[in-house]
């Protein structure tokens, strides 16, 4: 296995996860025996450094939030793998050790309304991490909420009123504000703009990154939008079909791809071209299944390279591109960076 890059070697990961796996049982028949397994999360490796921020990204399907709710133990502990929070081994905790841990760890969902309960006042929404924490008074809870409220734009007046008294992107800040309540060192975002405008998103990728400044923070954020995960992550980890295939520098992802998946997710991106033989090809097909994944690289029944050699699972692995290393897991990786025409065979049949 290839060892996780991190942007700060001197400074030890905030998160560091190797070989993480999420396979779910399909049980049928009279006695619910299993017949098959869903491998959502199939063996994924990266670090995050203190103050970094890591976009994971790839299609619907490719098991980005099962990878974040699997590092959290949310909904149960992982099949397999490592997951180490600031030096500490999670999968090894018991439920109430890790209950204690969560609170330097925390996660802002996807949808800013379902995820709010709407019988609770915003400043009893944002209060409930440090009630259930227990180690404040009560004029310092109240405190603390004032001070969350203005971090995240909005007013300590309105404490007392309801979720469904705010916009969509008024509500994320209230999610955002929750999730700092008890002064967490990680903070996991599952797709924190998919539910907003296009005018709001922009105003909370800033709020993001001025938080991160403020509040010292290390992100982990699920996307699909590559455009976004550009203007806010210093890495970005591609995901495809449960596994990790590309992790590198954001400048240097954008300026060169290694792996055909990142450049199909790329040419999905709007562009201007001078003319249509400019436009690189459109990503063809669906996303394969977890239940049944392809042999070998998951990618190559619809990558315009595959050859036999795909057929072989390939290993993510550390090339040299420009001077810098990423992580690449690509039989014609080299091959694609330097232009060369690579040796294609005929397409293997799954």
């Amino acid at each position: 296995m290839a060892e996780p890059l991190t942007d700060q070697p001197n400074d030890p990961p905030v998160l560091e996860v190797r070989d993480l796996a999420r396979h779910y049982p399909i049980r049928g028949g009279l006695l619910r025996r299993q017949v098959g397994t869903v491998r959502a999360v199939d063996g994924i490796s990266f670090s995050i450094g203190r103050r970094e921020t890591v976009a994971l990204v790839g299609e619907s399907g490719s098991g980005k939030s099962t990878a974040a709710r699997s590092i959290l133990q949310l909904g149960g502990r992982p099949t397999s793998g490592s997951v180490r929070f600031e030096g500490t081994e999670l999968t090894e905790m018991s439920p109430r050790q890790l209950r204690a841990l969560r609170r330097r760890m925390q996660m802002i969902f996807q949808d800013p309304h379902s995820s709010l309960n709407p019988r609770l006042t915003v400043g009893a929404i944002v209060r409930e991490p440090l009630d259930i924490a227990g180690d404040k008074s009560r004029p310092e809870r109240r405190q603390r909420v004032a001070e969350l409220l203005e971090a995240v734009g909005l007013r300590k007046e309105m404490q007392s009123r309801f979720p469904h008294e705010f916009s969509g992107g008024q509500r994320q800040r209230i999610g955002i504000a929750r999730a700092l309540a008890t002064e967490p060192s990680l903070v996991i975002a599952d797709e924190p703009f998919a539910a907003l405008d296009v005018s709001i998103q922009a105003q909370v990728v800033n709020l993001l990154a001025e938080l991160r400044q403020e509040f010292n923070l290390t992100y982990l954020i699920i996307l699909h939008d590559l455009s976004m995960a550009e203007y806010i992550s210093d890495r970005i980890a591609v995901m495809y079909l449960g596994r990790i295939v590309e992790l590198a520098d954001t400048r240097e992802l954008f300026r060169e791809p290694a792996h055909p998946y990142t450049k199909a997710l790329l040419s999905a991106v709007p562009q201007v071209y001078e003319s249509h033989h400019d436009r690189p090809p459109a990503l063809r097909g669906e996303i394969p299944s977890p239940e049944s994944p392809p042999p070998g690289c998951h990618f190559h029944p619809r990558c315009p390279f595959a050859s036999d050699v795909c057929l072989n699972e390939p290993e993510l692995r550390s090339i040299s591109v420009g001077g810098r290393d990423r992580l690449v897991a690509c039989h014609h990786a080299k091959d694609l960076l330097t232009e060369l025409p690579v040796a294609v065979t005929t397409k293997p049949r799954v």
